[in-house]
C-alpha cells in the first residue's frame, strides 16, 4: 500500500512537469490549473503514503533515510504548489517537479523502514519536529535556487535577445526575484528553528553526530546568509540568484559526500 502510494505520487509529479511543459510544444497560456489539480493529486497519494506509515511506526516513522527523503519529497510539492498559486505560473514545477519525484522514488526504493535506534515517545516527537521544520527549510531553500537558477537562464536570454521558447515559457524576471526573496526568507526561518530544536535535543540527550551538525550547519549558514544579504545588505536580484543556486548545490554536492561515507546507512545521515 505504502510503495503503490509512493509510486502514485511519483506518477503524478511527473505528470504536473509535462503539463508545465506544454507551453513549449505549441503557444498556449500557462497550465496554472491543470498543473496545480496534477500536484495536488500527487500531494494527496504522498501524504496517504505517509500516514499509513505513521500508523504503522509511530511517532518515530520519518527519523529513517527511506522516509526522510520521501517526507522531503513531499514538502517540496506542497511548497511548489503554494508558490505556483501565489504567481499563477507554471516554469518552476518544470525544475522542482521532476526533483520532487526523485527524492521521493529514491526513498521509496531505498525504504520505508524509520531507524530502529531512534527514540520514541516525547523523544520521537521532539525529534519529529526538527525533522519537520528542517525539512521545510531545506525545501525553500531549494525553491529559492530554483528560481534563481531559471532567473539567471532567463536574464541571459533576454541580454542575448534570443527570446526562445524558454524565455517566452518562464515567468518575468521580477517574478522569479520574488520568488528567490520569499523562499530564502522561509528557508531560514524553518532551518533556523529546526536546527535549534535539534541543538536543545542533543544537549538534553547528549545525541551528538558530527556529520549531521556540520551539513547542518553549512545549510543554515548558506540560506542565512542568502536570506540576510537580501534582507540587510541589499544584494540584487543577479547575485541572489547566482548566490542561491551556488551555494544550495555545495550544500547537496556536501549531503551527498557524508551519505557516501556514512556508515549509518538507515538513516538520512
Amino acid at each position: 500500500m505504502i510503495a503503490i502510494a509512493h509510486f502514485i505520487a511519483v506518477t503524478f509529479y511527473l505528470g504536473a512537469a509535462a503539463v508545465a511543459a506544454l507551453p513549449f510544444a505549441r503557444r498556449v497560456k500557462a497550465p496554472v490549473i491543470g498543473v496545480v489539480v496534477t500536484l495536488l493529486l500527487g500531494i494527496g497519494a504522498h501524504a496517504t503514503a505517509l500516514a499509513g506509515l505513521t500508523q504503522q511506526a509511530g511517532a518515530g516513522s520519518l527519523t529513517g533515510l527511506g522516509p526522510g527523503l520521501s517526507f522531503a519529497g513531499l514538502v517540496l510539492a506542497i511548497s511548489l504548489v503554494i508558490v505556483e498559486c501565489l504567481a499563477r505560473e507554471v516554469s518552476l514545477t518544470l525544475v522542482a517537479a521532476p526533483l520532487a519525484a526523485l527524492v521521493t522514488m529514491a526513498g521509496n526504493l531505498t525504504g520505508m523502514r524509520p531507524f530502529l535506534l531512534e527514540p520514541q515517545g516525547a523523544r520521537a516527537i521532539w525529534l519529529s519536529m526538527h525533522i519537520v521544520l528542517s525539512f521545510i527549510g531545506i525545501a525553500a531553500y531549494a525553491t529559492a535556487a530554483a528560481a534563481g537558477t531559471m532567473y539567471l537562464v532567463a536574464r541571459r536570454e533576454l541580454k542575448s535577445a534570443h527570446f526562445g521558447a524558454i524565455f517566452r515559457s518562464f515567468p518575468p524576471l521580477d517574478t522569479l526575484d520574488r520568488v528567490n526573496h520569499l523562499a530564502s526568507i522561509a528557508g531560514f526561518l524553518g532551518l533556523t528553528l529546526g536546527l535549534a530544536l535539534a541543538a536543545a535535543y542533543s544537549f538534553q540527550y547528549r545525541a551528538l553526530v558530527i556529520p549531521q551538525i556540520i551539513w547542518g550547519l553549512a545549510a543554515w549558514a548558506g540560506v542565512s546568509g542568502l536570506a540576510l544579504g537580501r534582507v540587510l545588505r541589499g544584494w540584487q536580484a543577479r547575485r541572489a540568484a547566482l548566490m542561491s543556486a551556488l551555494t544550495f548545490a555545495s550544500v547537496v554536492a556536501l549531503y551527498v559526500v557524508f551519505r557516501l561515507a556514512s556508515l549509518n546507512r538507515g538513516q538520512f545521515l
